[in-house]
């Protein structure tokens, strides 16, 4: 993928690693976002990031790294990690702040595999009639699986209105992923159209239809909606202590 400032980004399909070559600049951080927010979208784990081979033009745009971690800090089973050599010894400043960072690529691959990633649940719908259905079944066996049976019912109800909202007007595949993460629950719906959802509160009482968000909003400590490339990831996250009493 390469940008007309000389930045490549090569994605191993074997393997979380991203390798970026060439200069990071200002005209490439934008290329580099979207490839790195579509491979998070697109598959659970951890992404690497090898900066080895990188230059980078201007140390301000080494934030896109923070830009991206955060964007998907509250979706199931995702985090970004690099690899920088400037992190080789304790007086070396941080590849890029906010972001776990290694020397080598083994020490990264290393930390990977020594925290090894949260049980995730995944499955690839059609915008059809009982795609929601086959959602909450999913959740349900998540939910039972990781000790979590009070968060059945508002999890349920998240994924249904998430699941429709896609079979309504996105009306595309999706695919529906969970994972639990101290303590909570991250469920997430990944659709390929641009279309953002939108809230406005509380509906009108004469309104018909229009209450799915509010009711994710209602059930979920926290929710919203990524774009990425080729459509969006909307998600939440639930809590155990949010259904005590």
């Amino acid at each position: 993928m390469p940008t007309a400032s000389r930045c490549l980004v090569e994605i191993d399909e074997s393997s979380a690693v991203v390798r970026l070559t060439g200069v990071l600049d200002a005209g490439a951080a934008d290329v580099v976002r979207a490839a790195l927010l579509t491979r998070l979208s697109d598959r659970p784990g951890p992404v690497v990031v090898d900066l080895t081979g990188l230059r980078v033009a201007d140390p301000a745009v080494r934030g896109v790294f923070a830009e991206v971690r955060r964007e998907v800090a509250d979706w199931p089973a995702a985090d970004l990690l690099l690899v920088d050599p400037t992190v080789a010894g304790p007086d070396q400043p941080d590849a890029a702040p906010g972001v776990p960072a290694w020397p080598t690529l083994d020490g990264a691959l290393a930390a990977v595999a020594a925290a090894p990633m949260a049980a995730v649940l995944t499955a690839d719908l059609a915008p059809a009639v009982g795609a929601a259905r086959e959602a909450r079944e999913m959740v349900t066996t998540g939910c039972e699986r990781w000790g979590m049976p009070t968060l059945v019912d508002p999890a349920c109800i998240a994924v249904t209105e998430m699941v429709n909202n896609v079979v309504a007007h996105a009306r595309t595949a999706m695919t529906v992923r969970l994972a639990p993460h101290d303590s909570a629950l991250h469920l997430a719906v990944r659709d390929h159209s641009p279309r953002q959802p939108t809230f406005a509160g509380l509906s009108p009482p004469d309104r018909v239809g229009g209450r799915g968000l509010l009711l994710i909003d209602t059930v979920a400590r926290r929710w919203g909606s990524s774009p990425v490339p080729d459509g969006k990831v909307v998600w939440c996250v639930l809590h155990p202590d949010d259904e005590a009493g």
